[in-house]
């Protein structure tokens, strides 16, 4: 019996504290929102997926690395970036200073990476809030799209709201990815860990039943 040819894709969320990187990450994996900002230092979690055609079945390792908003973990950070594959860069409109953190990320990336093609989105998330006062929106997203050269989204962990397309997007900087993501990623259901202390690392298989509420 032959094996599944594999891939490993490493997804590193960045971002200032309290912007909504765990909940993005929680929605996605749980399709559930918690309110109380948890401090986290770092926490990965892994799901394996197999995609299907078009292309030969694919067996996809996904690892999703949930790092701390805090000045406090340089080093850790430098660490992180190396090994990413593609970063979400996370911000809120209505955080103000969270995008000038990622102009600062973005610069760390860069550093850390040289010569390296850097596959990042921006995400502005917290779209519940509604638009931001003054026209913070529209220049974050220009400098984006016209400066970095990168994808900007608007998301909401609270709501649900382009989640599931975020990834699409983060997974869709891996050529080898490219229009064979969206089933897939809409293919499961993983218990959500909340009623247990959160660990470092965490390991979930996918299950088969749909479960992703977008709006």
């Amino acid at each position: 019996m032959s094996l599944k040819p594999e891939a490993r894709v490493r997804l590193v969320f960045l971002g200032a504290a309290g912007v909504g990187k765990t909940a993005l990450i929680r929605r996605f994996l749980h399709d559930a929102f918690e309110a109380r900002h948890r401090r986290t230092v770092e926490e990965l979690h892994v799901l394996e997926l197999d995609l299907e055609p078009p292309g030969p079945t694919l067996r996809l390792r996904l690892e999703l690395l949930d790092t701390s908003g805090s000045y406090s973990f340089p080093a850790m950070r430098r660490l992180c970036i190396q090994h990413g594959d593609v970063f979400a860069l996370v911000y809120s409109p209505h955080e103000p200073g969270s995008f000038e953190e990622l102009q600062r990320l973005r610069d760390e990336i860069l550093e850390a990476k040289p010569g390296a093609p850097v596959r990042l989105v921006v995400v502005a998330n917290k779209s519940d809030l509604g638009p931001a006062t003054g026209n913070s929106d529209r220049l974050a997203a220009a400098t984006v799209q016209r400066e970095w050269g990168a994808r900007h989204v608007e998301a909401s962990a609270k709501q649900g709201c382009n989640v599931v397309g975020l990834f699409q997007e983060l997974l869709g900087q891996v050529d080898v990815l490219s229009g064979r993501l969206s089933p897939a990623l809409r293919r499961r259901s993983i218990p959500d860990p909340l009623a247990k202390e959160p660990t470092a690392s965490t390991r979930r298989r996918p299950s088969k039943s749909p479960n992703c509420a977008i709006c």
